[in-house]
């Protein structure tokens, strides 16, 4: 089976500039450079985007500065979720030329990023329900004075927001930010990573169809050092909203103590999954393959570790290498692929770091561990299943980003927490088992911001989503968000 055909308005897109977008106008960086686009599949360049620099990110805060403190300051609540929803109605309409912009640049299967699009309009129209709904209380204070006082907060919204997404999800990681912002009335400068700015740049194209005005969203596409980090450090930028990897988040929060700015940041992780010896074996091996294979195990919530009980530890191992093996790794773009390639020859070089120093340090290749050998071009790399009964490789303590995942055994419940629990992350964690008693006290016990019992990877828009320890500050989606972008301001009437 052959690649699908590209839509015609995306190869429309790919033939024509993609610069950057500051104060309602499409516009070349400030020093005229650029930088290549790859296909991860072909290892060939899509095209050229525009390079902002520090003066770009002036600019930029600028825009999205006079847009806060004009028009979009004045907007009622209603006219953003009304805005909103028309955001995310072109969102649906133009779902297949994201879903292909997201496949060419980021490489996973086109199926995935169809549903990428889906649920990033879905995200949208969710925090279109937001701008109504952002309230603040009467309060019934005793001032010492005995005098009559009233007492009211009023919620209101923090300002010029930089936001910092990665690429596993170039798509999705846009709008978790950009709903909150935009339901909440703070404007914001968009940078999404430099190996997926594409489909970024046509969601803001369609932000601006969308009738959403001039300066309140901004785009910067550009490198990490060049862009961001100037916007990270901006004293006109009220908070940073970045996902990525918790290196770049220390570096990150750094740069924010400046002008104290809020900061809210979503890292990495070394989840743990456990399956129980009373699990449906069948179901829980298949939940963990997804859980670990999915996006080529480019998921800050990847099921990594997994800890099998002694007594079905043979069997699972088995269902692993044949779900393992049952992947079709090939270009994202042909239907019958259901593994893409990593991201870039980067991210590449990194797996394959890892697979090599984990064999070293003993752990057990049980299948995959090295790129397929019928595929000539790609950054691919086959599913691969460790077992390490130690439980002291790399490979089982430290984040991949890859399809890896590690095997361990276990026994003890007790001991088996302690296990789970040794990580400087605290992202995600999720078990398999009949015994609903056991499945909650051990979901008590895991110190994790999501867990997940006999399913993996659900999120939804009405949930918070976040880690504890290295793992992040703060919470995405839900109402949990709105307080990130939102500011409370405590008003005293004395009534005497």
């Amino acid at each position: 089976m052959s690649d699908i055909e590209l839509l015609p308005a995306v190869r429309e897109f790919l033939a024509t500039p993609r610069r950057l977008f500051i104060g309602g106008s499409w516009q070349d960086a400030a020093l005229g450079q650029t930088f290549a686009v790859e296909n991860p599949a072909t290892e060939q360049v899509l095209c050229e985007v525009a390079e902002a620099s520090e003066t770009d990110v002036d600019a930029a805060v600028a825009a999205a500065r006079a847009a806060f403190e004009g028009p979009w300051r004045r907007e009622t609540p209603a006219r953003r979720g009304l805005l909103m929803m028309r955001l995310a109605d072109l969102m649906e309409a133009h779902a297949e030329e994201l879903a292909q912009l997201i496949t060419l640049e980021n490489g996973k299967p086109i199926a995935n990023a169809r549903g990428e699009a889906a649920s990033a309009a879905n995200i949208i129209r969710y925090f279109a329900g937001w701008p109504t709904k952002i309230e603040g209380s009467t309060i019934p204070v005793s001032p010492a004075s005995g005098a009559p006082m009233l007492n009211y907060t009023l919620r209101e919204p923090v300002g010029v927001c930089a936001l910092i997404v990665p690429w596993n999800f170039p798509l999705t990681m846009c709008v978790w930010k950009l709903g909150p912002v935009l339901a909440s009335g703070c404007t914001a400068v968009l940078k999404p990573a430099e190996q997926t700015p594409l489909v970024a740049v046509r969601l803001v194209q369609l932000i601006e169809q969308a009738g959403i005005p001039a300066g309140v969203v901004n785009l910067l596409t550009g490198l990490g050092v060049r862009t961001g980090a100037p916007l990270a450090q901006h004293t006109d930028v009220d908070k940073i909203a970045f996902t990525g990897s918790t290196q770049v988040g220390r570096l990150i929060a750094q740069a924010a103590t400046g002008n104290m700015k809020k900061v809210s940041l979503e890292l990495g992780g070394k989840s743990p999954n456990i399956i129980l010896p009373d699990a449906d074996i069948a179901r829980a091996a298949k939940g963990a393959s997804d859980g670990i294979f999915y996006n080529q195990g480019q998921v800050c919530t990847a099921a990594s570790r997994l800890y099998v009980h002694q007594s079905v530890l043979d069997q699972v191992l088995a269902e692993l290498r044949r779900h393992a093996t049952s992947y079709v790794l090939g270009s994202g773009l042909n239907p019958a692929s259901s593994m893409g390639p990593l991201v870039s020859g980067r991210q590449l070089s990194t797996v394959s770091g890892y697979l090599q120093r984990g064999q070293a340090e003993g752990a057990e290749l049980i299948c995959g561990g090295k790129r397929p050998e019928h595929l000539d071009t790609g950054h691919f790399i086959e599913p691969t299943v460790f077992l390490d009964r130690a439980e002291n490789a790399c490979v089982a303590r430290e984040e991949i980003f890859g399809p890896v995942v590690t095997v361990m055994s276990w026994s003890d419940t007790d001991e088996l927490v302690s296990r789970a629990n040794d990580s400087p992350f605290g992202l995600a964690a999720g078990l398999w088992t009949r015994d609903l008693r056991a499945a909650h006290r051990l979901a008590a016990e895991l110190k994790a911001g999501s867990v997940w019992i006999n399913c993996w990877n659900v999120v939804d828009p009405a949930s918070p989503f976040g880690g504890y320890k290295q793992s992040g500050w703060g919470r995405e989606m839900s109402k949990h968000v709105i307080g990130a972008y939102t500011e409370t301001k405590s008003v005293f009437v004395d009534l005497a």
